[in-house]
């Protein structure tokens, strides 16, 4: 690693400075985010420039070349063979080298900036009826740039081909700073080149197997003279080698009206092989195979092992069904055909998640890139496939081929051990057998992805010594001085040096999660991040929620992947990791403080990597033995606070204090609370209280269940808690609350009586929680000491099997993931775990035949972020179905997200996240929508920044029922205080 206190790297940052007028940044948070790509691959750079125009290229590669410092151009950073990796000045073009220039629909050509990502091309072309044609899985996040660097192609290959096929004129400047625009016929050629090509016309015509997805070296017969001597085609898959694109005209292709998407099933993936080569005359736009290990089992595929997925276009939806219907025909298996737009992106979703799904093999194990995407004949793929998975079994290896079966290119990831020296040594010798299987069969060694490091030292299994060595003098003629992305593709390192996993811990660091999906290992959830970058995409599509934090502010650092890689950073320390202060680093503080906890991640990441636990994990060690921000102290240890109030019965009095504007100020200073924040009124009477004092209703013959009563719920949103008592007993359901006594035996009737033991002996007292507050500030002791006192209270409940019913989702979400994590050693966790169902799940499996209140009236708002990621929404989209609630609720996080919005520093971004989804959909619903938000941050950050009030689905079916009949429900959450101590003692708690 380079010492950045080293005269020389201060000198040359300085120099850099002078020279561009992008940003240059040397810290270690920005090297940090650059040491990695989704490949196997680490290299630390000496830093990262981000230039604003061509002018600041040429300006980094002067001051580079004067030093003899490498130059690593960098789009999305999603490359798969290491080639977006190096250890000198890293280019980041995705900061301002962004744009769309031009867009001439006559001509069908677009001219774009390098780092401009491939879906904001989509979207310009739209209008125009055009698109790009290749389009790979990464296209909400990959660049231009990195397209024509890797040649990349995607699944329409079959019908527009590669990047290579689409690009007109580039625009690059030279290692020495010449400034050249190739094209066809020798344009834009530097001086040797054309003599380089002239004199090796029969290598060049006899050397390179003809297939549609040949990326593998560089494409020097494009140069040839029956070809077009086409030097801006010869420069895509180059991958930064030999010049750095400033901008590039492309062409576009017409987007068919109408698409259908046709399903087949096959018994393995080698049959779904064998069969698509024969389906390419009936011209589709693709043609895709998954195998069974990759499908979700609720997918609704035909039967099968594995299936194509084959897509046809057409003027209507008419044409284009046909058109598939014709390949269903031909294909004579089980199959399907879906037309409707929502059917075929659901599906689309479930192909382009495999590069992030394949990085886990059936049981579990890691799986690895470096053999990703070869490419072979596409008649010959079912032979290579059955070839290929004898190889597999021969080394002892694992893994699930995928991919473009049209191009015979596949997709594979491969349970490698890359920690271990034996391991390392079986990756090896499986490359080398691997490339001679390719070969064998007339293939590439990459045939999309690029050779990086990862192949790029098996290259002349393919092509022979003579043409790699062709393949270097065409680099020096670019770049004499071997300044650009050295060590990939020509002369590269070897395929086993420089892997990620070196610098790691080989023995699990302490640590408080369980984190079982890991075995333990903080070091092995880390790695769950590849780098395929979902969390980088601008836009959340359809119900997503990951990131909201980096599409406020479209930094890396901010981004679950940037997160990923300062922890990895942090836990390679002083054997190699940019980051050497440990759990200290305020690096890694900073990077995480502005996630919100949301847990889209856990759902949302192909991976499922969970970024919420790692930031607990993290601000749990970081702050051990010292002092902690004042948010955390008042945000995190709001449920004492609040039951103080409550046992006090001051909450009119903080009520009245907090509407003092001057008072509040100063007290939202000392708490570190957003000055741009109100405080939230505290209801006048808890839920509990409430409870208490209420009628009792007749007892019924239904299912006993317990209504938790949430943080929130008990001293915030109090109507929230009635109106879900109401609705359950309306369904027939019997409710109680948890105890408040912890007893040395069970209730009498087995728990199934509602009433108290009277012979039971009292072992304490107390209230139950989730823990939540403490765990998203990373109080973990505290949170440990909390949940096993509400175990504790909650033995009877679980001896008896009864459900919990929690509505508050984030505290739901505490309950089902971050209790049987963080208590992994009590069984007692997962029993409660297990336990909690939603206030729509319970509705659903323990009153089935109870018919919901017609409320009849479209819905907005979002569904809140926890339950997309943890609990699921499936049973509140039936029940608001069945409730005729029409409409879907957006997805992404409100922003406020518990403690979150709440800290100093927070409300910009906090506002920000509420704006990408949320706010929109709840400003264009029509006149007589009911806003729902089972969440209360959802709730107040409707209220605080659109004036909106939100409810909960028990809410709004609560009204629909008519007058309550007990005069306290519907209203009281505000006004005078009552006590909230002692045991229920109206015979409905445990």
């Amino acid at each position: 690693m380079t010492d950045l206190a080293a005269e020389p790297a201060r000198d040359l940052a300085a120099e850099l400075r002078g020279a561009v007028r992008g940003e240059v940044a040397f810290d270690v948070t920005s090297r940090a985010l650059t040491t990695m790509d989704a490949s196997n691959y680490r290299r630390v750079p000496l830093g990262v420039v981000a230039p604003r125009d061509a002018d600041d290229v040429a300006a980094v590669l002067g001051v580079c070349r004067a030093r003899g410092v490498p130059v690593v151009p960098r789009g999305g950073g999603t490359s798969i063979a290491g080639q977006a990796t190096g250890t000198g000045v890293v280019l980041d073009f995705t900061r301002h080298m962004n744009r769309v220039l031009e867009i001439d629909p006559g001509a069908r050509t677009a001219v774009v900036q390098p780092g401009l990502v491939l879906d904001r091309l989509q979207e310009a072309a739209a209008p125009h009826g055009l698109r790009f044609g290749p389009d790979p899985s990464t296209h909400g996040r990959c660049t231009l740039g990195g397209m024509i660097g890797n040649n990349s192609c995607g699944a329409h290959s079959v019908a527009w081909g590669t990047t290579a096929d689409n690009v007109r004129e580039l625009d690059v400047v030279t290692a020495r700073g010449e400034r050249l625009r190739p094209g066809p016929d020798w344009t834009g050629a530097p001086e040797g080149l054309r003599d380089l090509v002239a004199g090796e016309l029969a290598l060049l015509r006899t050397g390179f197997p003809e297939l549609p997805r040949r990326i593998s070296g560089y494409a020097l017969d494009a140069l040839l003279p029956e070809r077009g001597a086409d030097v801006a085609r010869f420069l895509c898959g180059s991958e930064g080698t030999l010049g750095l694109l400033t901008q590039a005209v492309v062409r576009l292709v017409e987007d068919p009206p109408a698409r259908a998407l046709a399903v087949l099933g096959y018994p393995d993936e080698s049959a779904a092989a064998d069969a698509a080569a024969g389906l390419l005359p009936y011209r589709p736009l693709t043609v895709e195979g998954m195998a069974a290990d990759l499908v979700p089992v609720a997918a609704g595929l035909p039967r099968g092992g594995a299936w194509l997925f084959v897509e046809t276009g057409g003027e209507s939806a008419a044409e284009a069904r046909a058109r598939a219907e014709a390949i269903v025909r031909a294909a004579d298996v089980d199959s399907l055909v879906v037309t409707e737009p929502g059917g075929q992106r659901a599906l689309w979703r479930v192909r382009e998640d495999a590069s992030g799904t394949a990085t886990r093999t059936r049981d579990g194990s890691e799986a690895w890139p470096g053999w990703e995407d070869c490419a072979v004949p596409p008649a010959r793929l079912g032979a290579y496939l059955r070839d290929f998975r004898a190889l597999l079994a021969a080394h002892g290896l694992h893994g699930t081929p995928y991919g473009h079966f049209g191009d015979g290119c596949i997709h594979v990831r491969i349970d490698f051990d890359l920690l271990t020296e034996p391991g390392i040594g079986r990756f090896r010798r499986f490359s080398e057998e691997i490339a001679d299987l390719v070969v064998a069969h007339g293939g590439s060694l990459s045939g999309e992805h690029g050779d990086g490091q990862a192949r790029a030292e098996l290259l002349p299994k393919m092509y022979g010594a003579r043409l790699v060595g062709l393949f270097e003098r065409a680099k020096d003629v670019w770049d004499p001085d071997g300044l650009l992305n050295p060590g990939m593709l020509v002369r590269p390192a070897p395929l086993d040096t420089n892997l990620r996993f070196a610098v790691l811990p080989r023995e699990p660091v302490p640590v408080a999660f369980g984190y079982p999906d890991d075995g333990g290992d903080f070091s092995a959830a880390v790695r769950r991040c590849v780098g395929v970058a979902k969390c980088r995409t601008t836009t959340a599509a359809g119900a997503s929620v990951m990131c909201p934090s980096f599409r406020a502010t479209g930094e890396e650092a901010h981004s679950t992947r940037g997160r990923a890689r300062l922890l990895h950073e942090m836990l390679a320390g002083e054997a190699g990791g940019v980051v050497t202060d440990g759990w200290r680093s305020t690096e890694v503080r900073d990077a995480l403080d502005l996630c919100l906890s949301c847990k889209g991640c856990r759902s949302d990441c192909p991976v499922e990597v969970d970024m919420a636990t790692y930031k607990a994990e993290f601000l749990h060690h970081h702050y051990a033995g010292r002092r902690r921000p004042a948010a955390h102290y008042a945000l995190g240890l709001l449920p004492v606070w609040l039951r103080w109030a409550a046992r006090t019965r001051t909450a009119s009095v903080v009520n009245a204090l907090a509407a003092v504007r001057p008072l509040a100020r100063v007290a939202k200073r000392a708490a570190g609370i957003a000055p741009e924040r109100d405080v939230p009124r505290l209801a006048g009477r808890t839920f509990s209280g409430w409870w208490r004092r209420r009628r009792p209703s007749p007892a019924g013959g239904g299912d006993l269940v317990v209504l938790w009563p949430d943080t929130f719920t008990e001293h915030f949103s109090p109507s929230v808690g009635r109106a879900a008592v109401r609705v359950l007993e309306a369904a027939g359901l019997r409710v109680a609350l948890p105890p408040t006594l912890h007893l040395a035996a069970p209730p009498v009737g087995g728990g199934r009586s509602a009433t108290l033991n009277p012979l039971a002996v009292l072992r304490g007292r107390g209230k139950v929680c989730c823990g939540l507050t403490y765990v998203s500030t990373g109080q973990l002791d505290r949170a440990r000491a909390v949940l096993r006192r509400t175990l504790d209270l909650m033995e009877p409940v679980l001896r008896a099997s009864v459900p919990v019913v929690v509505l508050e989702p984030s505290c739901a979400a505490a309950l089902r993931s971050d209790l049987p994590e963080l208590l992994h050693d009590d069984p007692r966790a997962a029993r409660l775990a297990a336990a909690v169902v939603t206030f729509a799940e319970v509705l659903e499996r323990y009153a089935p035949d109870w018919t919901p209140p017609a409320v009849d009236r479209p819905v907005a708002g979002q569904t809140h972020c926890h339950q997309h990621a943890v609990l699921g929404d499936a049973a509140d989209r039936r029940l608001r179905e069945a409730a005729g609630l029409t409409g879907d609720l957006s997805g992404g996080c409100c922003g406020l997200a518990g403690n979150f919005g709440f800290e100093k520093g927070h409300y910009q971004v906090s506002v920000a996240c509420a704006e990408d989804q949320l706010l929109p959909a709840v400003r264009e619903a029509a006149e007589g929508t009911v806003v729902l938000a089972d969440g209360f941050s959802c709730r107040t950050q409707l209220e605080q920044v659109a004036g909106v009030r939100g409810r909960h689905l028990a809410e709004v079916l609560a009204q629909a029922l008519g007058p309550d009949g007990d005069g306290d429900a519907g209203g009281g959450d505000a006004g005078g205080g009552d006590a909230d101590g002692g045991a229920h003692g109206d015979g409905r708690a445990w």
